[in-house]
């Protein structure tokens, strides 16, 4: 309940804001549902899965150059949001069985690697990529690209809150917590991972070709940056790893510091955002959810409340001892 009325709330507050808000405010959250997308996405397969990765961008980085490739083919940029979503899952599809092989670092670090062959793609295909020079669209009105990327946001919270109390998110940390364990128990390890492979790669894709219809320009610098990347990541983490609410919580704080600490100490505010998230960490490990959870804060659910309940259903009632005769 306590997330089903956060959910209505941002709703209402989504749904008025283009009326009452400045283009500073509508261009300043678009950027907020961008990264609470990417950071929920990657929250899938990093923070349930357990498989951590610096590889999301490159989901980000394909659908950015199929959007803008099928906009300026004259594709209406949502019909080219949706084939480049479609693209992501494709890859995932194709490249799931053999990157999830690859465990730990080694999972990480080729993921890494896929980024940096897609970024050296989109510049030496200069024929259809423009290479460094970059593809320019033509501007789009920014609010049905607001509503579109709010859409998102909240049907992916929406899904990690259903994922949170299901059977697949629990078979997915089974798998964060003993792969080898959870095989023998008989969960299907290779075919939950892939599912949550592409599932984690599908908002990521439609996400790029609605940046690159935002920013009417893409480049292989701006479509495969691993600054983003470093960005989702870290507003995982700060908000709490493989909760329901971490990543937007994360997404919101990590957003609003970037900003204000960017508008006044435009020289300093890397390392100043750098100093913050390293004490968040030092001083709350399992993030900012999990710390005021363990507080016992109102507004905040306990994690997996769903499975807690099911299991204290199933628990069997201890039977009633037979009473004591005297002579006993």
């Amino acid at each position: 309940m306590k997330t089903l009325a956060l959910l209505l709330a941002l709703v209402a507050l989504l749904a008025v804001l283009p009326f009452v808000g400045s283009d500073y405010a509508l261009s300043f959250t678009i950027q907020i549902l961008m990264f609470t997308s990417l950071a929920y996405s990657w929250n899938i397969i990093g923070g349930y899965a357990g498989y951590t990765h610096f590889g999301q961008v490159a989901f980000f980085g394909l659908g950015a150059y199929v959007g803008a490739l099928l906009v300026g083919a004259g594709w209406h940029w949502l019909a080219a949001a949706a084939a480049a979503s479609l693209a992501a899952i494709a890859l995932a599809l194709v490249l799931g069985s053999a990157m999830l092989r690859l465990k730990g670092s080694f999972f990480a670090i080729g993921m890494y690697g896929l980024a940096r062959v897609g970024e050296n793609f989109a510049l030496g295909f200069d024929g259809i990529t423009q290479g460094g020079t970059g593809l320019y669209l033509t501007p789009t009105d920014l609010t049905p690209i607001y509503a579109v990327l709010a859409a998102i946001a909240l049907a992916l919270i929406a899904f990690t809150h259903r994922l949170d109390n299901a059977r697949f998110g629990l078979q997915l940390l089974a798998i964060r917590e003993d792969e080898t364990a959870a095989e023998a128990l008989g969960v299907r390890t290779t075919r939950l991972k892939i599912t949550a492979f592409m599932i984690s790669a599908a908002a990521p894709g439609a996400v790029g070709a609605l940046y690159a219809s935002y920013l009417a320009f893409i480049d292989p610098a701006t479509a495969f940056a691993p600054m983003t990347e470093l960005t989702t990541i870290a507003m995982v983490l700060l908000g709490g790893l493989g909760t329901v609410l971490g990543p937007l919580v994360g997404a919101v704080v990590l957003s609003v510091v970037n900003e204000l600490l960017w508008s006044r100490f435009p020289e300093l505010y890397l390392g100043l955002v750098g100093i913050i998230i390293l004490g968040a960490v030092l001083f709350m490990p399992r993030g900012i959810v999990n710390a005021f959870a363990k507080r016992r804060w109102r507004w905040v659910s306990a994690p997996r409340a769903g499975l807690r309940r099911l299991a204290d259903a199933a628990r069997p009632v201890p039977a009633a001892s037979p009473a004591r005769t005297p002579a006993e």
